[in-house]
């Protein structure tokens, strides 16, 4: 069979790549990443993002490969699936800031009652980021204080750009879940001594 031909026929193709044939995934890949890149871009407005979500969407095809020779109309399928992915992630990165910005206005309001607040907010920080695994750590401090790209993380730790990804979701939702425990505890103890 001929990988060079101008259109995919899904009935060869992808029971092909369902069954493992590499050769046929990367023809699979090479004939869609660029589309699929340009309709994620349209999306998120980010190259960096498009990048991200497309690479997301061909590993999941591979990892879920047996699934396909199911699939009737693979170029709707690809194009669903990159909407749905990429809407997540968007969904995501929005929950992050708004995350964000909940903790520095709680920050704010205290610096308002308290001068030292701002300091006592930054050891919060601190003392969150000092509780994540090693690795998780280091991965955190290198994409938040030195403005390191994931693939650049990825080569300095030899991790692959998935890693770094998952590290960095994992260790943003934990110094995020360590803060707000502790503001709660603070707030509540501050409202009981008032009681």
């Amino acid at each position: 069979m001929s990988y060079s031909a101008p259109a995919i026929d899904e009935k060869d193709i992808l029971p092909r790549v369902a069954n493992g044939d590499e050769r046929a995934f990367r023809w699979l890949f090479n004939e869609y990443h660029h589309r699929i890149g340009a309709y994620i871009f349209r999306i998120t407005k980010s190259h960096e993002l498009a990048e991200e979500v497309v690479q997301d969407i061909f590993l999941k095809l591979w990892t879920n490969r047996d699934s396909l020779s199911a699939v009737t109309n693979f170029d709707a399928y690809i194009f669903v699936i990159s909407k749905n992915h990429a809407l997540n992630c968007l969904k995501r990165i929005a929950c992050e800031k708004a995350l964000t910005t909940e903790i520095g206005a709680v920050g704010y309001e205290l610096q308002i009652e308290e001068p030292e607040a701002d300091h006592e907010r930054y050891l919060l920080v601190d003392e969150a980021i000092d509780r994540l695994p090693p690795q998780q750590r280091l991965v955190y401090l290198l994409s938040r204080h030195e403005r390191l790209k994931y693939s650049e993380i990825a080569d300095r730790l030899s991790l692959s750009r998935e890693t770094v990804k998952k590290y960095l979701q994992i260790s943003t939702e934990s110094i995020t879940c360590y803060i707000r425990k502790r503001l709660t505890i603070s707030f509540i103890l501050f409202i009981s001594y008032f009681i």
